[in-house]
């Protein structure tokens, strides 16, 4: 894999491992706020706004083959009800852990991978560059693992009435009369039909009936 493009150790996502001065065992502990990045979450769907602050505690730990990142990043994520379509805010923690290597890790003791085996996780692998590197990866990947991805407003949410699209919990008690789907056409023909049209379907339906008294 190649190595990161070059970093600016400006970002406020990239850091600088140089003082654990790679001694396998030394440890450093970060706390950090950041603006966050464009896109951070489900797109969509729900996320971080780009230049929320997220909050960030790392612990940085030097092994024999690079850095090992753990971390949690906490911000408060922004999206829309699936059920009501309601906006939403949700408190988002994050954990993650990810292993930064040093550009000659496999001179360092790292195993070779034996040939047949798979080189997908190689090829997966994040370097450190100079010393430092980029969180903004790993942070998307933490970020959208932790966010639902249905979000609801609340667990019991009513959501909309299928028939006018009512919010359900703005109005409990709201409902539709049933219509049994038999009679539907024939209310439908009565509406349109004018006064005059009925008496004339009402009278005809009582001389009917009187002929078929006579009759019997």
């Amino acid at each position: 894999m190649a190595l990161n493009a070059r970093l600016d150790h400006r970002n406020p996502l990239v850091f600088d491992t140089h003082e654990l001065g790679r001694r396998p065992g030394a440890l450093q502990r970060l706390t950090r706020t950041v603006d966050a990045p464009r896109d951070l979450g489900l797109k969509g769907v729900i996320g971080v706004p780009e230049g929320a602050p997220v909050e960030l505690e790392l612990r940085l730990e030097s092994v024999m083959e690079g850095v090992l990142v753990t971390g949690t990043a906490r911000a408060t994520a922004e999206g829309e009800c699936v059920r009501c379509l309601e906006p939403l805010e949700q408190e988002l923690e994050a954990d993650f852990q990810e292993m930064f290597s040093y550009p000659d890790a496999d001179d360092r003791g790292r195993v070779i991978a034996e040939p047949g085996d798979d080189a997908e996780d190689d090829e997966d692998r994040l370097f450190l560059e100079d010393g430092l590197f980029d969180l903004e990866p790993v942070l998307r990947d933490a970020v959208v693992l932790a966010l639902p991805m249905q979000p609801v407003c609340r667990e019991d949410c009513p959501g909309l009435c299928a028939e006018c699209g009512v919010r359900l919990a703005d109005d409990p008690d709201h409902h539709h009369d049933a219509v049994d789907i038999r009679w539907a056409a024939l209310q439908g023909l009565a509406g349109t039909m004018k006064d005059g049209e009925k008496d004339e379907i009402s009278g005809a339906d009582a001389e009917a009936g009187v002929d078929e008294k006579q009759e019997k």
